[in-house]
């Protein structure tokens, strides 16, 4: 099938799609995307976010680990006893709750938005035909920020951090104190200026990357000394949040292309190639494998013909 046959199947879907979807771009780029929400159900076993009518389709999953829909960190419950950790970043906050309470003290709030219509880490101007065009969340982390995020967002758009490492927390926090900032300990130097509302931040809570490691991608949390530790991307992220949050889930755009060339391009904008992937800390393979094998048990579906 051509490009714009592709893209002209895809745009027909639009108008009868009254369930909440979730498209997801897959690296660094993580979207949820809404078309047409309504409050009603789809059928006498399938509803909107909120019902947990396909609870048994969650537990099917077999990851042995209750549903969870409170996504983001909080300061008034999160240094309770029953909430401290043994794991350090990414998947756990041992080490960091210093710099992470400083953090979280001026992320006062944490609501989720009543009706999630897209989560995003990737372009939208001039993409809205593809991608629509408004986004409600970001996933992103400070190489992945953009130094002026009202270029790409909305007003009320939330800006979530995805903490991969300690330096992550403390890039936030010298941008919200207007602190010096420290350079040493990223691949790619981040913005040293940040131009967005404070009070949209929010902070992923690290639960869901370590649910996403250990439960649905199985990679050693703990990797040997000589080991490269591999993470999961925020695509994956992404997916296991919505099933964690919404029942009905459906995704697009993911996936790498199958060609060797490491001049193929991978996203649908700028111009990042398969070789930029090279020494990267995912392993593409495992997530594809772990992508149909949710595509088979039914969690997710997609919008889009793949391979």
């Amino acid at each position: 099938m051509s490009q714009n046959a592709t893209k002209t199947w895809c745009l027909r879907l639009v108008p009868v799609l009254f369930f909440i979807s979730f498209v997801t771009y897959y690296c660094s780029d993580a979207i949820f995307q809404s078309y047409g929400s309504t409050s009603k159900p789809l059928n006498s076993s399938k509803t909107l976010c909120g019902g947990w009518l396909t609870q048994k389709k969650w537990e099917s999953l077999n990851f042995n680990i209750s549903r969870r829909t409170q996504l983001f960190l909080k300061l008034e419950d999160f240094f309770w006893r029953e909430h401290l950790s043994a794991l350090e970043l990414p998947y756990g906050i041992k080490g960091s709750e210093l710099v992470l309470l400083k953090v979280l003290a001026v992320t006062a709030n944490y609501q989720v938005p009543a009706n999630i219509e897209k989560l995003n880490n990737a372009p939208v101007k001039g993409y809205e035909e593809d991608v629509g065009n408004k986004t409600t969340m970001r996933f992103f982390y400070p190489e992945s920020a953009s130094y002026n995020p009202g270029l790409q967002n909305e007003p009320g758009t939330l800006m979530v951090l995805v903490p991969f490492k300690q330096q992550d927390l403390r890039w936030l926090k010298e941008i919200l104190y207007n602190e010096k900032r420290v350079r040493k300990g990223f691949w790619k130097p981040p913005p040293q200026i940040w131009l967005g509302d404070v009070s949209k931040i929010r902070v992923l809570d690290p639960h869901f990357l370590h649910q996403t490691a250990d439960r649905l991608l199985r990679i050693p949390l703990h990797p040997k000394s000589r080991q490269k530790p591999v993470h999961p991307t925020t695509g994956i992220l992404a997916v296991v949040v919505a099933l964690n949050y919404c029942d009905v889930v459906h995704i697009a755009g993911f996936g790498y292309p199958n060609s060797k060339s490491q001049r193929q391009p991978i996203h649908y904008y700028g111009y990042d190639t398969m070789r930029s992937m090279k020494n990267s800390y995912h392993d593409l393979n495992h997530e594809a494998d772990a992508l149909k094998r949710l595509e088979d048990s039914g969690a997710i579906m997609y919008l889009h013909p793949h391979l």
